[in-house]
C-alpha cells in the first residue's frame, strides 16, 4: 500500500475470519504415543495376540505355555507442513491492534485442517472394511447402509460400550438426522466438540474434510483406538524480514498417523442419488 493511499483509509476494528471446515477426525485419534515422537522419528507398536482359554480337568496335566506372538506396526512422523507470510508495517499501523493475531489464528486453522484431512484419508484408505459403492437416496437406504456398517463392527468385537465415533458428510447428515438421538441440553461439552447426536451409542458428527475417490465419500465408523495420531512439531513464530518493512509468521506442522487396529474401523462408500 502506498503512501497516496494511507491517509484517507480508515480500517473497521471488526476482524473477519475465513470459514473454518469442520475439523473433527483428529480430535478421536488414539495419542497415547504422542509423548514418544518427535521430528522425524518413527515409534514402533507393539500389537500382542490373544491367548486361548482352555477347559481345565482336575487331576490331568494343562497344556505347555501357547505362543501368543506380536506383531509391530511403525508409526512415522512424516508428514511436513509450513505457512510464511506478512502484512506490511504501514498497513499494520493503521489497523486496530489484532491483525497479526488474526492472521495467526487463520494460520492456525489452515494447519489443523490439513492434518485432518490426512487423518481422514488414511482412515479411508486402511480400514478393516469398506462397502460396495452404494447410491444413497433417502432415509430409509441411508439407515440400512449405516446399521449394515455397526453389524461389520460387532461381528469383529466393537461393543455398544466402546468409544465409538461417526462421521457424516453434509449431504448424509441430512439424510439420517431424524435418526440421532438427541443430547441432552445440559451436555455442553459434547455439543463443543462438535457432537451432534447419539446412534447406537456412538457418537456422531459432520465433516466436510471426508475422503472422495471420485466417486463416492467415504462415511467413516470407528473406535478411538482404531487410528494412532502424532504431533512431532507445531510452531508459529513471528519475524521480521530483511527486505521491505514487513511483519511476518511462519509456520511448521510436523505429524504422522497409523491404523493400527483395522477391525475396528469400517467405510461407507456411497454418494447422494443423482438429481
Amino acid at each position: 500500500m502506498s503512501y497516496a493511499n494511507f491517509k484517507p483509509t480508515v480500517w473497521s476494528k471488526f476482524i473477519q475470519h475465513e470459514l473454518k471446515k469442520f475439523t473433527v477426525f483428529k480430535q478421536d485419534c488414539d495419542f497415547k504415543f504422542e509423548g514418544e515422537a518427535g521430528e522425524g522419528k518413527r515409534v514402533k507398536i507393539l500389537n500382542v495376540g490373544r491367548p486361548t482359554v482352555k477347559k481345565y480337568i482336575p487331576g490331568k496335566a494343562i497344556d505347555g505355555p501357547e505362543n501368543v506372538g506380536e506383531t509391530s506396526a511403525y508409526l512415522d512422523i512424516d508428514q511436513y507442513d509450513y505457512l510464511n507470510y506478512g502484512m506490511d508495517n504501514i498497513d499494520k499501523a493503521q489497523a486496530m491492534d489484532g491483525v497479526m493475531e488474526a492472521l495467526q489464528t487463520e494460520a492456525t486453522r489452515a494447519l489443523a485442517e490439513q492434518e485432518d484431512i490426512f487423518c481422514a484419508t488414511q482412515m479411508a484408505k486402511n480400514a478393516g472394511y469398506k462397502s460396495k459403492s452404494l447410491e444413497i437416496a433417502d432415509e430409509a437406504s441411508a439407515k440400512k447402509a449405516i446399521d449394515d456398517l455397526f453389524v461389520v463392527l460387532w461381528n469383529k468385537g466393537v461393543s455398544t460400550k466402546d468409544d465409538v465415533t461417526m462421521y457424516l458428510t453434509p449431504w448424509f447428515y441430512m439424510l439420517f438426522q431424524n435418526r440421532l438421538v438427541e443430547l441432552k441440553t445440559s451436555n455442553d461439552s459434547l455439543i463443543a466438540k462438535g457432537i451432534l447426536g447419539l446412534y447406537n451409542n456412538a457418537k456422531v458428527k459432520m465433516t466436510n474434510n471426508a475422503y472422495n475417490d471420485g466417486t463416492d465419500d467415504y462415511i467413516i465408523v470407528k473406535t478411538s483406538k482404531a487410528f494412532a495420531y502424532c504431533n512431532g512439531i507445531d510452531k508459529l513464530k513471528p519475524y521480521e524480514p530483511e527486505s521491505g518493512f514487513a511483519e511476518a509468521i511462519k509456520g511448521l506442522n510436523t505429524y504422522g498417523g497409523k491404523m493400527v487396529r483395522p477391525k475396528e474401523c469400517a467405510v461407507l462408500r456411497c454418494h447422494p442419488k443423482a438429481e
